[in-house]
């Protein structure tokens, strides 16, 4: 009798269990695992800090790598550098564009109507600013300066386009480090996102829409730290 192989262990590292297999990082929101700008550990190391029992992390990471074979996705860790650009410009840039701008208004309708009432709303709507303004700032830099620079490296890599690289590679990490507090102090704030019983519909909708903006920017800092920079950097 075969003993089956497992995927992954206690000493594979967050940001990789998630390059290679996308959907964990459902669980880790979950669990509240950093696995975009703190991924860099073994899941042992990131299980004991949030006092979790690693086998049953495990567990729980096997399980959904067994349901995703069944319904095979794309794998961003196989593209190609310039795939990969383009799939992050498509997926998250034009989709933030988007979603920012319309959820401004919801936002600010709820904290004027139920702030007084529920103080933490006001904060919500002063994270989501410095969000909505970090965030548009960062992709249009990103598609405007670094991500150019980076194909003309990955085409043709040279020492001087490398030394250019490396400080917009080290600010971009940056913000996504900043990005990603706001977003754990909002999920903080709000009890993981989940509304009052009362809460009227617009107090449901803020909070859907800004878990799901959580879980987008988490995945888009995950591809951009450690798998597109990454492999920048193998080249540098």
């Amino acid at each position: 009798m075969t003993t089956k192989q497992h995927a992954f262990n206690a000493d594979t590292w967050v940001s990789d269990i998630v390059s290679r297999q996308p959907r964990t990082g459902d669980l880790f929101r979950e669990l509240r695992i950093d696995f975009c700008c703190g991924g860099k550990m073994p899941i042992r190391q990131a299980a004991e800090q949030r006092g979790l029992d690693t086998a049953e992390v495990l567990r729980r990471i096997e399980q959904i790598d067994e349901q995703a074979a069944q319904h095979r996705e794309m794998q961003p860790a196989s593209l190609e550098p310039q795939e990969l650009i383009a799939h992050i410009q498509r997926k998250y840039h034009e989709a933030l564009r988007q979603e920012l701008p319309a959820l401004t208004p919801y936002v600010t309708k709820l904290a004027r109507v139920h702030g007084g009432s529920r103080p933490y709303l006001l904060r919500v709507q002063e994270i989501f600013s410095l969000l909505k303004k970090e965030l548009l700032e960062h992709t249009e830099d990103e598609d405007r300066n670094v991500f150019p620079l980076l194909e003309t490296y990955f085409r043709s890599p040279a020492a001087d386009t490398a030394q250019a690289l490396e400080p917009y590679l080290n600010e971009l990490e940056s913000e996504h480090a900043q990005a990603g507090e706001l977003l754990k102090e909002l999920r903080e704030i709000t009890g993981d996102f989940v509304p009052p019983i009362d809460a009227c519909g617009t107090h449901r909708l803020v909070l859907n829409r800004l878990e799901a903006l959580e879980k987008d920017t988490f995945e888009h800092i995950h591809m951009e730290n450690n798998i597109l920079f990454e492999e920048a950097r193998k080249a540098i």
